[in-house]
């Protein structure tokens, strides 16, 4: 799946990629090892919140984050989610820090793990893994009703689901 999330990446207008490595996942330290195209960046391995921290803690804000068990992002997310940030930005000259959620219904309707989730405008949303970071930002939030940022493969079924919407795709 990282290699999916590189591509998607490497198919946007982001200029640069670090990967957030920990203890716990050796083979994705070993995959990226020597790819000239990624900075590896070492974590504690504390979870998922606490590492990105630190992962943050050495890079120039803004940033887009995104976790790697995206299968289906594609450059075109990245680079809508970056105007969105242009765009909220304009005019004021403040940075703005950008999180991307789905409707909750969709990840049902694609029969997608729920994991968490949060209320948005009256909506169920859930995080998509695909955010923009800045310091001392203003915090906003963005609703996207697109499936391949609804899918987060974290259990058996979430790969099922990313499998059979790609082969619908082809």
């Amino acid at each position: 799946m990282v290699e999916r999330v590189l591509a998607a990446l490497a198919d946007s207008r982001v200029g640069r990629v670090q990967a957030a490595v920990s203890p716990h996942a050796p083979a994705t330290r070993e995959r990226l090892a020597g790819r000239n195209e990624v900075r590896i960046v070492e974590t504690p391995g504390d979870g998922y919140v606490a590492d990105l921290r630190h992962a943050l803690g050495g890079v120039t804000t803004p940033v887009v984050t995104v976790a790697s068990d995206l299968p289906l992002l594609a450059g075109d997310c990245v680079d809508r989610l970056l105007g969105r940030v242009e765009a909220a930005g304009s005019g004021d000259g403040d940075p703005t820090s950008l999180a991307t959620y789905v409707p909750v219904e969709l990840k049902r309707e694609l029969g997608v793990s729920v994991d968490a989730t949060a209320t948005v405008d009256g909506r169920a949303v859930a995080p998509t893994g695909l955010n923009v970071v800045a310091d001392g930002a203003r915090d906003e939030c963005v609703v996207v009703e697109d499936r391949r940022l609804a899918v987060n493969a974290n259990r058996p079924r979430d790969l099922r689901a990313a499998a059979a919407l790609l082969e619908g795709d082809r």
